[in-house]
């Protein structure tokens, strides 16, 4: 993915130099060490969460324009990541065809987001008290959310993230009391049915 995303930049940025990371850290490593004009963000990476990774970029480069990618609908994830402060955010299908003109429109200052999700923020601006549970919980609620319903045990899921074993379970108690659900096996059953999980 990684080959193709940078072959399509480099026929059009002749100039451009580009640099890789595998994860989430390697990525943060790479951004305080150099200087770079855009940063490209895969939602799912190994290790810790695009949304994470996303909101310690903007808090240590605040300038620095975050294109956010990722395999979910937009519906799932674009107004959380724009809300954390991307500058655009697409879907890995649209990519081959968007990619260089939303590169193009963030670098001249603008943002990148496609007609249909204009039309989803559109729906968010206007008082909507039928939003799905899952719109409720916060970031990190809902980063848990989707770790439990990758199967992940509270011990696996404090690891990845750095968090004790403890705070893991007061979050998967505040999303079951705040989606209503009653368990890990409904909060599975809703997280794939919603497209939330791979």
């Amino acid at each position: 993915m990684r080959h193709g995303l940078k072959q399509i930049l480099a026929d059009d940025f002749k100039r451009a130099e580009f640099g890789e990371a595998r994860n989430g850290q390697e990525a943060l490593a790479r951004i305080w060490k150099e200087k770079f004009d855009i940063v490209i963000l895969d939602v799912t990476m190994p290790g810790r969460g695009g949304l994470d990774v996303l909101k310690e970029i903007k808090t240590a480069r605040p300038k620095l324009p975050v294109l956010v990618l990722s395999m979910h609908p937009e519906d799932q994830f674009a107004v959380r990541v724009l809300k954390a402060g991307a500058s655009g955010y697409m879907t890995k299908e649209s990519a081959p065809e968007e990619l260089v003109g939303a590169v193009k429109k963030i670098l001249g200052g603008g943002r990148h987001i496609s007609q249909s999700l204009g039309e989803i923020m559109a729906a968010h601006l206007t008082l909507n008290t039928n939003r799905p549970p899952h719109e409720l919980l916060s970031n990190r609620e809902f980063q848990v959310m989707r770790q439990i319903a990758s199967g992940k045990t509270v011990s696996e899921i404090a690891r990845e993230l750095s968090l004790s074993v403890r705070t893991v379970s007061t979050y998967r108690t505040r999303i079951l009391e705040k989606t209503g659900m009653k368990s890990n096996a409904e909060l599975t059953h809703y997280a794939f049915q919603n497209q939330l999980v791979n």
